[in-house]
């Protein structure tokens, strides 16, 4: 059974996005990254929040726009949106619910990781009790403003548990496991 996992880069400051959603400061820390290398290798499939999916690309202009993990990943795409594109989008399937999306992508993902991305997709996951594992790649830089690793107004305790911590010369990479 597949497991999910909410991976991303977060500025120290706890800034996933910049303001308005820009990522182009993630280009810099785009680096060789063993665990990031480790991972992909470990991803059966996507979930993708809407804004992510149309959203800022720290790739854009270049060969990678556009693609998981700046190319380094193919594989089945599952976006969560109540207004899927009229034209298809090749390896990509628009679901309107969350239940079918983490559904559909277990089932795509087999054994591997269901990789989600986006915050708000994320965040839902974590409500729904559907989020198994969380990494966190942390890199050196202060946002002071953006799209929020978690936000959840009012407030809420999520426990967590460590399970790796590892070290590059641009991140410190933190994974933990959603504990119920």
């Amino acid at each position: 059974m597949a497991t999910t996992l909410y991976s991303v880069t977060m500025s120290l400051d706890g800034f996933i996005a910049g303001p308005g959603g820009d990522m182009s400061w993630l280009a810099e820390y785009s680096g060789p990254d063993p665990t990031v290398d480790a991972l992909i290798d470990r991803v059966g499939a996507l979930l993708v929040g809407n804004r992510t999916f149309g959203g800022d690309d720290p790739h854009r202009g270049t060969e990678k726009e556009g693609k998981a993990f700046g190319g380094g990943w193919e594989g089945p795409e599952f976006v969560l949106t109540r207004r899927a594109p009229a034209t298809p989008v090749p390896g990509v399937t628009f679901v309107g619910d969350l239940d079918s999306g983490v559904a559909l992508a277990k089932a795509a993902a087999g054994d591997k990781y269901v990789n989600i991305l986006g915050a708000s997709i994320a965040r839902q996951c974590l409500d729904a009790g559907v989020l198994d594992e969380i990494i966190v790649f942390i890199v050196p830089v202060l946002l002071g403003d953006g799209v929020r690793l978690f936000d959840h107004p009012g407030g809420t305790n999520v426990r967590l548990e460590r399970l790796d911590l590892t070290h590059t010369s641009q991140t410190t990479n933190l994974r933990l496991r959603v504990l119920r």
